[in-house]
């Protein structure tokens, strides 16, 4: 057997059983205290017991949802790292939490929540992270070649809008608007209700699988798109199908647990120092340490200072910029060495 992918083989069993105590270990840790003989007695006696509405209702959708995000997060910013070339951009570069962030405050203000209730911020979010990428569609199909420093630029001008009407909103809003709009923007995988776990759950995987059709291409792509055209990739359809991949899973994302930084520049970056560029490997270690390192950040967001939860996008933040920044000293540091 190839001796290379033995060693893929290795590494993903390795990042699933990494994957598998981080959920295990935020399944059992929270304000009420859950030990492993309880999660047996959980399951044998059904929804009767009120641990069982812990796990089950509470901590287990928590847990798939932060699997979710954070793998649809990463995924789409190996994706767009590998389009633009560059491995500073993130899903949300391109103006789709912005608008997303846009949506959900103008819900807030005019309290347009109706008969949607709780669902309203994520449906709104949605729409908002829509209208972006559906702005950005239309742009990309105005032109016969899709111009990647362009739709980078307009992105950014998007963000930079959307923020400025977001801080009006906030400016005129009530204590209690103020309060759902800033939490929402922080990022929390508080919502655990299983009609929108379940669809988050849907589209993470079959977005990796899909991806997966793309492999070569990306890795062609990481050449140059001159390269990649003389290599017989379709450089401007298949930029086009993975902008549409990675907006629908950033859009997703920040509509169900708001604008949860750093998971989709960070990981990407730091996977592919330890995989190598090659997507076959880079896709899928991506989208599990992703979703390892957002569960791992919400296990601490919810037990770092008790009874007292943090919004998890402050601990994706901290913990992100930290590691961010090690890892770029340490690599500039090497770098240094064997330049002297």
């Amino acid at each position: 057997m190839d001796k290379r992918l033995v060693k893929w083989v290795l590494s993903v069993c390795v990042l699933v059983a990494i994957l598998l105590a981080v959920s295990t270990l935020s399944l059992l840790l929270g304000p009420s205290g859950v030990s492993p003989g309880a999660i047996v007695r959980a399951i044998l006696e059904g929804k009767e017991s009120a641990a069982h509405a812990i796990l089950f209702d509470i901590r287990l959708p928590r847990i798939l949802l932060g699997f979710a995000i954070g793998g649809s997060l990463s995924l789409a910013g190996v994706i767009l790292q590998s389009m633009f070339r560059n491995p500073l951009v993130e899903p949300y570069t391109l103006g789709i939490s912005g608008g997303a962030a846009l949506g959900v405050s103008i819900t807030t203000i005019l309290r347009l929540a109706g008969p949607l209730g709780i669902y309203a911020l994520p449906v709104s979010g949605f729409v908002g992270a829509f209208c972006v990428i559906l702005f950005l569609r239309v742009m990309a199909a105005n032109r016969s070649v899709l111009t990647i420093q362009a739709l980078l630029l307009t992105g950014v001008m998007i963000s930079f809008i959307s923020s400025s009407a977001v801080l009006l909103i906030m400016s005129i809003s009530g204590v209690e608007e103020l309060h759902d709009i800033l939490f929402w923007i922080i990022g929390s995988l508080g919502e655990t209700d299983w009609f929108l776990v379940k669809p988050a759950l849907l589209v993470s995987v079959s977005g990796l699988i899909f991806a997966y059709f793309f492999c070569f291409d990306l890795n062609a792509l990481g050449l140059g798109e001159e390269d990649a055209l003389h290599l017989g990739v379709n450089v401007e359809r298949t930029k086009r199908i993975l902008f549409i991949l990675a907006s629908v899973l950033a859009g997703l994302s920040v509509s169900l647990a708001g604008a949860i930084g750093f998971v989709g520049l960070v990981v990407p970056h730091f996977v592919r120092m330890f995989t190598g560029g090659d997507h076959r490997i880079l896709l899928v270690s991506a989208f599990l340490s992703g979703a390892t390192f957002l569960i791992f950040c919400d296990c601490v967001a919810k037990t770092i200072i008790q009874p007292v939860e943090l919004p998890v996008g402050v601990v994706t933040g901290l913990l992100g910029g930290v590691l961010f920044i090690y890892t770029m000293t340490r690599k500039g540091s090497a770098t240094g060495g064997k330049g002297a």
